[in-house]
């Protein structure tokens, strides 16, 4: 197993418990079923990698886990895509850097989509810039890897089922190593 793989299950396993922001599940788990339901809904490998990566910035900075509901934006996006583009392919890291665009991006071209988020997204939606204009939509478009970020959004936004019975985080060593720079 090559060391950017132990060192994201070990991250994962030792910092996951935290709560996922006001959610009633753990950071941990949160990942785990982000992984799980795009497994099992049959998506590519580097959607189910993404969907256990794509909050791993909430794992790299030492913020209060409620700091959302006290107005602060934790940027998690961008941190995971400064740690995963180093150790990762496009595949996998343009998603997790754009999930966070593709909320935004559901408000607007779905607007149905509001209504399905939690109130820690609605808070977090807020302090992200809340949806996107139609111009913004357009640029979002541009990014080849922008329907994989809908894909993994939607399976975010699902992830928070508290006691679901998923797959530890060594099951997934093999996928992760796939995606390796």
């Amino acid at each position: 197993m090559s060391g950017i793989v132990e060192k994201i299950i070990h991250l994962i396993e030792e910092h996951g418990d935290s709560q996922y922001g006001g959610e009633a599940v753990s950071q941990k788990e949160h990942a785990l079923q982000a992984a799980h339901l795009a497994m099992e809904n049959g998506e590519n490998a580097n959607i189910v990698v993404a969907g256990l990566l794509h909050d791993i910035g909430h794992l790299l900075h030492h913020l209060p886990d409620d700091a959302p509901e006290h107005g602060v934006d934790d940027f998690h996006e961008e941190l995971a895509n400064d740690f995963l583009k180093q150790h990762f392919t496009n595949e996998v890291v343009e998603p997790v850097r754009l999930h966070v665009a593709a909320k935004r991006y559901l408000c607007q071209v779905e607007p149905e989509y509001l209504d399905l988020l939690s109130e820690p997204s609605i808070i977090s939606l807020g302090l992200q810039g809340g949806p996107m204009t139609a111009e913004e939509c357009v640029e979002f478009e541009k990014n080849p890897f922008y329907q994989d970020a809908v894909k993994l959004r939607k399976y975010d936004d699902l992830a928070k089922i508290p006691d679901l019975e998923v797959k530890p985080v060594a099951f997934y060593a093999s996928y992760l190593e796939s995606f390796t720079l």
